[in-house]
């Protein structure tokens, strides 16, 4: 295993429990209120996590995903998994937003 392969998994783990976080709170909000924007972030929320969920099928179950991600060269490994650490930083921007 390679370094940049656990910095994904563990981004994408982290992704898809903050955003398991935020469907919890938003989906609550959006009983208690309805609002449409509610709704979006909701909606939002649901996609990424399909979406990391993926990821994670890819780090951790697909083989050929697998070998393929450490016989690629460094910068291809930096790239996918800046990918999902950038994406754990705007979550997590907008969990501290959305909890305080």
């Amino acid at each position: 295993m390679t370094l940049w392969l656990e910095a994904a998994r563990l981004a994408a783990g982290v992704n898809a429990v903050v955003l398991l976080a935020l469907g919890w709170v938003w989906l609550g909000n959006y009983r208690r209120h309805g609002a449409k924007h509610t709704l979006g972030l909701l909606v939002f929320a649901g996609f990424l996590l399909v979406e990391n969920l993926l990821w994670l099928y890819f780090y951790l179950l697909h083989p050929a995903f697998i070998g393929w991600f450490e016989r690629a060269g460094t910068d291809v490994q930096l790239g996918v998994t800046l990918l999902c650490g950038l994406e754990l930083v705007a979550l997590a921007f907008l969990a501290r937003l959305t909890l305080q």
